[in-house]
């Protein structure tokens, strides 16, 4: 396996040619009788359709030797029979081979989502949102387009070739020979593309990734974009990314063109060599007009198997690069599973960070010596600057990134010591972007706690204040929500995300700027949510607005990836530092007063 990089970001690893056809082998190896059956049901459907050139070339010779009409009634209707049954038995072999690549690729999507879901978030995040949501999206499709058109369209073009050209060889040998004077065109024609293929088209999945991820980037961090006056920057960017896929793609182009150049070229020199022969053959007696005529119908009807499988090997390849790349995050090893024999259990709902620091490209620090001790069950709002490190600390303490030094504890065990399992049933961590899945709203909230019941979903949606406008919809907790379905609000996104937290009932509870979409109202009435699903709990607010500072047990000061001030709201604004400062503008510009 190689791991691809760019200059920003070590993406997601793509699989090598060979470990992919590895797994290609292994898919159907599990399916040997599904794909026999598919392979000898195309191979008699391609068999019967080559008995329609000896038919014409019967009625030839059928017609030059002045036979009745009678004579041409039974080649007439066994042209028709013929017909006829290819069509059924190809019929009935496209529907085999397409049920053998549905069910590999099911299997293929499968492992990749499996894998997907288990890999560390750290190795997600480092990579970008974009590559993977790429490599599930149009990587995907790319491959699940060629199941379904491409490779059943190649399997029958390729028996064709080969069935022809022994069909050639049984009218006589000659006519082979002379058919073969297009293959070595052909074949470095082949040798030609496929040199230049696979690495231009590796490269396009991987510009297509890059670009994705850039407009992700882009879009989704546009106020920022705007509030530091990075349009330009943002523009250019996504310009260079674009204009990297076009041009390979306009590569692609030129070379398919090519590509085809050179087939047509093999196509002259063979057909032109095979009716010299059969006029030679016809002139000394050797053959009879028929079988010469035969054998140019046949050669002449490898022009479209031979093209398709030529135009469907390009596809083949783009199938191949996607194939790749699913296969790279396939075979990634994910998080433990959380079943060691004897588990580091913390023992209590305690927070520690020793000597903190972390680096998310070497020598640029986020964080820096931070030291700070959450007791159990104790309220703490992070405050600071955008980029002062607040949402990283955040992240450290939920196991979601590994500090590039220091220590984390939870209740006294390391994260070092403790599975990703027992992290996330430890500490439960809810940001901004909340995502709402489509279906009943039941299952959503079912997510957290499988096995809930209504009555317990019931008591959790009550807890935050949720239960009123839950039953004011229109079907209850049976109603659809997500896409295609009823629309939520922010507020009520974010409260279905405190809902969950209150079902998983983790020890220690992160909200990063948990409020920070919602309008003032909005807000005030999350905060107000927020507040009864942290009872009881260890807990640690980034805080967007500083009423949620001032109502904590205690306030922890970030700024430049140092803590700078520690202690009650009312201590700090007596202090006239850094967070009186912060509490004075804010106070000035409040959106609720």
């Amino acid at each position: 396996m190689t791991a691809t990089s760019d200059s920003a970001r070590a993406l997601l690893p793509t699989a090598t040619g060979a470990r992919t056809t590895r797994v290609v082998v292994g898919l159907l190896a599990g399916r040997r009788l599904l794909a026999l059956g598919a392979l000898l049901t195309m191979v008699v459907a391609t068999a019967i359709g080559l008995l329609t050139a000896p038919l014409l070339g019967h009625i030839v010779d059928v017609v030059v030797g002045r036979g009745g009409a009678g004579a041409l009634t039974v080649p007439v209707v066994l042209l028709a029979v013929v017909a006829l049954t290819r069509g059924a038995v190809t019929a009935l072999g496209l529907a085999l081979v397409a049920r053998l690549g549905e069910g590999m690729l099911a299997t293929l999507r499968e492992r990749f989502i499996a894998r997907a879901l288990h890999l560390p978030l750290e190795q997600v995040e480092q990579a970008g949102s974009g590559d993977l949501t790429a490599r599930v999206t149009s990587d995907v499709a790319e491959v699940a387009k060629s199941v379904r058109e491409a490779l059943p369209e190649l399997g029958r073009s390729l028996l064709t070739i080969a069935l022809t050209l022994g069909a050639l060889a049984v009218l006589d040998r000659r006519f082979l020979l002379a058919a073969l004077l297009a293959a070595p065109i052909q074949l470095l024609t082949v040798r030609w593309y496929l040199r230049r293929a696979v690495p231009l088209y590796a490269a396009q999945r991987v510009a297509v990734g890059a670009r994705q991820q850039q407009l992700l980037d882009t879009v989704g961090g546009a106020r920022t974009v705007r509030a530091f006056r990075l349009t330009d920057d943002h523009i250019e960017r996504v310009t260079r990314r674009s204009q990297g896929a076009v041009d390979l793609s306009l590569r692609g182009i030129r070379l398919v063109t090519g590509f085809f150049a050179r087939l047509n070229l093999a196509e002259y020199v063979g057909l032109g060599a095979v009716l010299a022969t059969g006029f030679l053959l016809v002139g000394t007696g050797s053959v009879s007009i028929g079988t010469a005529t035969a054998a140019a119908l046949y050669f002449h009807s490898l022009f479209n198997p031979i093209n398709a499988a030529l135009v469907l090997l390009d596809d083949a390849q783009k199938a191949g690069a996607s194939l790749s790349r699913i296969v790279g995050v396939a075979d990634l090893p994910g998080e433990a599973d959380g079943t060691a024999a004897n588990p580091v259990v913390p023992v209590d709902a305690s927070v520690k960070a020793a000597g903190l620091g972390h680096a998310y490209t070497p020598g640029h620090d986020i964080l820096r010596d931070v030291d700070l001790h959450i007791g159990a069950g104790e309220r703490v709002a992070l405050v600071g600057a955008s980029g002062a490190g607040k949402t990283t600390l955040a992240k450290l303490i939920a196991g979601i990134h590994r500090p590039t030094s220091g220590t984390v504890t939870l209740g006294g065990v390391g994260t070092d010591e403790l599975d990703p399992a027992s992290i996330r049933a430890t500490v439960g961590l809810i940001s901004q972007e909340v995502h709402v899945f489509a279906g009943p709203l039941r299952e959503d909230l079912r997510l957290a706690r499988p096995g809930a019941t209504d009555a317990q979903l019931r008591a959790a949606l009550a807890r935050v204040g949720a239960l009123a406008w839950v039953d004011a919809l229109p079907d209850g907790l049976s109603t659809v929500v997500g896409d295609g379905g009823y629309r939520l609000t922010v507020a009520q996104a974010q409260q279905l995300a405190l809902v969950r937290l209150v079902l998983t009932d983790p020890p220690v509870a992160i909200l990063d700027e948990a409020t920070a979409d919602a309008g003032s109202a909005g807000a005030r009435e999350l905060e107000e949510a927020a507040a009864r699903a942290l009872e009881g709990r260890t807990a640690l607010l980034v805080a967007h607005r500083l009423t949620q500072a001032a109502s904590a047990d205690r306030v922890v000061v970030l700024d430049a990836g140092r803590v700078v001030e520690t202690g009650t709201h009312d201590e700090l604004v007596a202090a006239g530092g850094r967070y009186a400062a912060l509490w004075e503008v804010w106070s000035d510009n409040r959106p609720d007063t």
